[in-house]
């Protein structure tokens, strides 16, 4: 049986020990301080395989999933994948453009498998997303808009753009199968941390069907709970909404045709709902995790592609200091 730590046990790692401890694996679980195990102990994972120590167990497991603060990864990712186990860690892979392409080296030197938690690669929405894009049914794709934001707690290890923003970068890379050619954003430090906690990224792509504008805006301060993608075509749009669990994608085939001069005509067409399998994604992604050990398989959301979208926000940060776009 396949042998996987989880190293946290905050916020969203209580969701991988839920995760986890539901697939056919053998759990171990390493936290900071006895406290922080209890929620270990409360589901039954033996005493034996809990520590605070995690250094104890790198010789007993096959892989280890990391889901601490993102200044850990580098170093926590490096020591796992030079002492032979594949690895899971939570995005950002690093905050760095030279520690994450430093990484996805580490991996292919040591043919180690080093999955990113892009979680939304593995969304059957975003699936039928890329698919949709990809064979053309949406014709030239001219804009994609997402918000990825809500009232809710800042993070302390990074500023709103690394630790939500990311996100949605990712996904319009992997939806449009490119990388931005140019980047500009525009970042707010509200709390004055030193930190942004708003932010807009403007993103300019080109792709086999031709150029497409996207924005990522994120925050921590408009009530409710955002996570909206919106995708304009000339044949076809569509509004995904990942807050909802199975119905996220409403197609209207809207276009605007010419009228002479200047005039266009604006029709309104079919509005169809898109059924898409009711799967959690973070349960997904861990299952895949998982196989990768098994088959040796490169995963969806591979070190590359977590450098990749480390790429993009560094040049985020470098528009926002120089005030202009920057070129990727």
């Amino acid at each position: 049986m396949t042998k996987i730590l989880l190293l946290g046990l905050g916020r969203w790692g209580a969701n991988h020990l839920r995760n986890l401890n539901n697939l056919p694996i053998e759990l171990y679980v390493a936290e900071v301080g006895d406290k922080q195990l209890e929620p270990a102990r409360k589901i039954g994972i033996p005493a034996e395989r809990l520590t605070t120590n995690y250094k104890e167990f790198i010789n007993k497991i096959d892989g280890v999933v990391i889901v601490t603060p993102a200044q850990s990864h580098f170093p926590l990712c490096k020591e796992f994948l030079e002492a032979g186990k594949d690895v899971f860690v939570e995005k950002p892979l690093t905050l760095t453009n030279e520690d994450s392409k430093a990484l996805a080296e580490i991996a292919e030197k040591h043919k180690r498998i080093l999955q990113v938690g892009h979680i939304l690669r593995f969304d059957p929405a975003t699936l039928w997303l890329r698919d949709a894009v990809q064979n053309g049914e949406f014709g030239k794709v001219n804009m994609i808009r997402g918000h990825f934001g809500g009232f809710k707690r800042p993070r302390n290890d990074s500023g709103v753009m690394f630790a939500d923003g990311i996100h949605f970068v990712d996904l319009f890379n992997f939806i449009l199968g490119a990388l931005p050619k140019s980047v500009t954003a525009i970042n707010h430090d509200f709390f004055g941390r030193g930190l942004d906690d708003v932010s807009l990224v403007s993103l300019e792509y080109e792709t086999k069907h031709g150029k497409t504008w996207a924005t990522v805006e994120t925050e921590y301060f408009i009530p409710g709970k955002f996570r909206e993608v919106i995708v304009c075509g000339d044949k076809l749009s569509a509004v995904c909404d990942y807050n909802v669990a199975q119905y996220k994608i409403k197609t209207y085939a809207n276009t605007h045709t010419p009228a002479g001069g200047n005039d266009f005509k604006a029709t309104e067409g079919v509005v169809t709902q898109i059924e898409t399998p009711p799967e959690e994604p973070l349960l997904a992604e861990l299952r895949a995790f998982i196989d990768s050990i098994k088959t040796r398989a490169t995963p969806r959301a591979d070190a590359w592609s977590g450098y990749d979208a480390v790429r993009v926000l560094n040049a985020a940060l470098e528009s926002v200091k120089a005030g202009r776009a920057v070129q990727l």
